[in-house]
C-alpha cells in the first residue's frame, strides 16, 4: 500500500486515506508524507456524503471486501471516477489452498471455485481495473476463470534497486547467526509454516545443527504462538519486529515453509533485501524468481527442505551464489523505475477510455446491478437497525 501510495504521490496526486479501522501503535503516520486520513464508518450514508465532497477521480479499493462494502457507493454518487481493486493476492485461491490441505487432497478447479472466488471474481469485474501481484494469480485469472485481460494489471512489489554498495555494505556469512522466520502471526499460512517448522523441521535441523537457533518473527502473538518458544531446542518465538530489515540482516538464513497461500511473499522479499539466502515451498516461491534463480532453495519435500537449509547454513560458495541471486532478483524483476511508470501511463489510458471500457463490459455492469439490489439494501437495512439500537 506504501508504494501505492509512493506512485501515485510521484504522478502528483493529492491523496485522502479512508479506513474504518481504528489505528494501532505500530501503523504507519501518512500524515508525515503528506497523505490525508479520514475515519469512515461501515454500512453507513455518511460515506456518501464524504465521497461526494472528495469527488475523487480514481478510488481504490484494498481488497475485494472493501470493495463490497464501499464500491457501489462510489459508483452512484461518482459515477465518472476510475475505480481500482487492489487484490493483495487472490483470497480465493489461498482459500482453496487452505481448504485442499485441510482435506489432505490436491488442489484442483473444485477447491479454487470456491465461495470467496464468487465474491472475488465479482469484484474485480464490477471494477475498472484490477491489480495483481503476481503472474501466477494473472495466469489463473485469464485461464481458469477467462477474466479478460483489459481489466487486469500486474503491478508486483516496486522497490528501490539495490545499488553495488548497499550489496557489500550487508553482514557477510562469517558475520550472522542462526536462522530466521517471519511473518504476522494471524496469518493462517504464516502460523502454520511456524507449526510446520516446530514439530517436523527444526528438530530435524537442529540434529544437523545443535548450535544453531531459529528465530520467530511476527506481530499479534497469542498464546498459541507463544507456546512454542523452546529455547532448550533453540526455537525462539521473538514476536513483533520493531525493524525487520535490522532482524533479517543478522540472520544467515531465512526459512519459509508455506503449505498454502497466495501472492507474493513479503518475507521472501525482505530476505532479499538484506542478503538472507532463504528455502522455501512452491507455494512461497510462485511468482517470485521468473527466469533467475532462486535466492536460495524451493523444496516441498522434508528431507530436501532439511539437506537444503543445513547447505545453506554451513557452505560458504553455496550461500554467496544465493545471496547473489537475490540481488538480481530484486533489481530486475521488482524494479519500481520500471513499474511505476508502466502503471502511471496504464492508469491514464484507462482514464481516457473509461466510459468505453465499462460498455464492453457487460457482466461488470450486470454484477453491478445487482449489488445495487442486495449489498445496498442490506446495508441500508443495518445502518436502519444499527439506528434503532
Amino acid at each position: 500500500m506504501l508504494q501505492l501510495i509512493e506512485t501515485f504521490k510521484q504522478a502528483s496526486f493529492n491523496i485522502t486515506f479512508a479506513t474504518a479501522c481504528a489505528k494501532t501503535d505500530n501503523a504507519f503516520n501518512l500524515e508525515s508524507i503528506g497523505v490525508t486520513t479520514v475515519a469512515i464508518e461501515l454500512n453507513s450514508s455518511s460515506f456518501d456524503d464524504f465521497i461526494k465532497r472528495l469527488n475523487p477521480n480514481v478510488v481504490l479499493f484494498d481488497r475485494f471486501m472493501i470493495e463490497e462494502q464501499f464500491g457501489w457507493r462510489v459508483a452512484e454518487n461518482c459515477p465518472n471516477a476510475l475505480r481500482i481493486l487492489d487484490t493483495e493476492d487472490l483470497h480465493c485461491l489461498r482459500k482453496g489452498r487452505h481448504e485442499a490441505f485441510k482435506a489432505n487432497q490436491a488442489f484442483s478447479l473444485n477447491t479454487l471455485f470456491n465461495y470467496v472466488a464468487k465474491r472475488e471474481i465479482a469484484s474485480i469485474y464490477r471494477c475498472d481495473l484490477s491489480l495483481i501481484i503476481s503472474e501466477a494469480e494473472m495466469d489463473i485469472l485469464k485461464l481458469d476463470f477467462r477474466v479478460d485481460e483489459s481489466l487486469l494489471f500486474y503491478l508486483p512489489f516496486m522497490l528501490d534497486a539495490l545499488t553495488k554498495d548497499e550489496q557489500q555494505n550487508l553482514p557477510k556469512f562469517d558475520e550472522r547467526t542462526h536462522f530466521i522466520t517471519i511473518g504476522n502471526f494471524l496469518h493462517e499460512p504464516n502460523y502454520n509454516a511456524v507449526l510446520y517448522l516446530k514439530e517436523t523441521l527444526w528438530p530435524l535441523i537442529r540434529k544437523r545443527l545443535p548450535q544453531a537457533e531459529l528465530h520467530v518473527y511476527g506481530a499479534y502473538v497469542q498464546q498459541k504462538a507463544k507456546q512454542h518458544h523452546h529455547e532448550k531446542s533453540g526455537f525462539i518465538i521473538k514476536g513483533f519486529a520493531v525493524d525487520a530489515h535490522n532482524v533479517m540482516k543478522q540472520a544467515k538464513v531465512c526459512l519459509a515453509p508455506l503449505r498454502f497461500g497466495a501472492g507474493l511473499k513479503g518475507k521472501l522479499i525482505d530476505a532479499m533485501v538484506n542478503g538472507a539466502p532463504s528455502v522455501t515451498t512452491s507455494v512461497g516461491a510462485e511468482g517470485m524468481f521468473g527466469d533467475f534463480g532462486p535466492n536460495g532453495f524451493v523444496a516441498d519435500e522434508i528431507n530436501d527442505f532439511v539437506e537444503n537449509a543445513v547447505l545453506l547454513y554451513e557452505d560458504k560458495s553455496v550461500w554467496e551464489e544465493k545471496q547473489s541471486n537475490g540481488f538480481q532478483i530484486i533489481n530486475n524483476r521488482f524494479n519500481k523505475d520500471q513499474f511505476q511508470a508502466l502503471f502511471i501511463e496504464h492508469l491514464n489510458t484507462v482514464s481516457q477510455e473509461l466510459q468505453g471500457r465499462r460498455q464492453n463490459n457487460f457482466t461488470g455492469q450486470m454484477l453491478m446491478h445487482h449489488t445495487l439490489q442486495s449489498t445496498k439494501f442490506m446495508s441500508k437495512w443495518i445502518e436502519a437497525k444499527n439506528r434503532k439500537i
